[in-house]
């Protein structure tokens, strides 16, 4: 009995020193072949090999000089539990190990991408993978551990059904998010309109988009509802197209009539930010005579495209005045016969 406590406690020194010894070694040889290349990744999975190693090595050490003592007669449940335990701790070095390398593997490949939202959809498969890894390492353990895996597929498969129905609109949503960054219909940064909110995006998450109104207030709208609304993306307006309707008086000259369209088109090729399109004299209101007037503002900013706006009605209403050109208001004329 003594002897093969004296068997296994080498066994387990032995197999330590050899671990130490081996992973330093291996660690030496890494580090010249990680030399050779310019990118970081293969550094950071030499590293996570020489970390689990280790653990790996002590474990597999340990398992090993208690196998040696083999106490088997009055205490099988002990060994069967030592076996679980070692097994179990395989396990986890194992699929943390994968999980690592992976991981690692599709932060590298989201960094090499230039578009930054197919970027941070690919970084967000991280949970994803992490837990399908785990899932699967832990199937194998019950497998490999004798449970009847019949009957845990029957409970999983009823639990799935029940987990499906019960986040079905997070899937949905989450789907939905996959859909505005392939799809881009905005960005972070844009100002846009739906469904009479005016509000600028400020971040796009899995299950819901936050974003600033106009007002300054915060405003937490699902991806679903702005998948299916209609969205309206000024940041991605190249030019404004302003229509505006001017009405001057039934007592305006013809003379004046005819100056206005040339007046008009004076002030906005001389206004900058702004470029003529037309002026047109066309029709009689009921208490007006109308012209319709477009330009074009070439700019997306809002603040430049108001400021120009400003300066083309004031100077309107300069020229206006300095011509004798009154603008209508609503009126009406009654004609009282005796």
């Amino acid at each position: 009995m003594y002897s093969k406590i004296i068997i296994s406690v080498a066994t387990f020194f032995i197999g330590y020193i050899i671990t130490i010894v081996s992973s330093k070694v291996l660690k030496s040889i890494f580090l010249k072949i990680s030399s050779k290349t310019k990118n970081n990744t293969d550094d950071y999975i030499f590293n996570v090999l020489i970390d689990t190693i280790r653990p790996l090595g002590i474990a597999i050490s340990a398992y090993t000089a208690w196998e040696i003592l083999s106490i088997q007669t009055n205490f099988l449940r002990i060994n069967e539990a030592i076996l679980g335990l070692f097994k179990f701790i395989l396990l986890i070095l194992i699929v943390r190990l994968i999980n690592r390398i992976l991981l690692k593997l599709i932060h590298s490949w989201s960094l090499k991408i230039n578009d930054p939202a197919v970027s941070t959809m690919i970084k967000s498969l991280s949970p994803m993978v992490r837990a399908a890894i785990w899932s699967i390492g832990v199937v194998f353990y019950l497998n490999n551990m004798g449970v009847q895996m019949a009957a845990l597929w029957a409970l999983l498969s009823a639990g799935g059904i029940g987990a499906g129905l019960a986040l079905k609109e997070p899937v949905q949503e989450f789907f939905e998010y996959i859909t505005i960054l392939l799809d881009k219909p905005f960005q972070n940064g844009q100002f846009i309109h739906i469904d009479g909110v005016w509000a600028k995006v400020e971040r796009v998450g899995v299950r819901s988009t936050r974003m600033r109104s106009i007002n300054g207030e915060i405003i937490v709208m699902s991806n679903s509802n702005l998948t299916n609304g209609v969205i309206s993306n000024y940041a991605e307006m190249e030019t404004r197209r302003l229509v505006h309707k001017i009405g001057v008086i039934y007592d305006t000259k013809h003379s004046q009539m005819k100056i206005i369209p040339e007046l008009i088109k004076s002030i906005i090729e001389r206004t900058n930010n702004a470029i003529f399109d037309r002026c047109h004299f066309i029709g009689f209101g009921e208490s007006s005579l109308d012209f319709e007037l477009v330009y074009y503002i070439p700019t997306n900013d809002y603040l430049l495209a108001m400021n120009a706006q400003q300066q083309i009605n004031l100077e309107i209403m300069r020229e206006f005045e300095e011509n004798g050109i009154e603008f209508a208001f609503p009126t009406q004329t009654i004609n009282i016969n005796n």
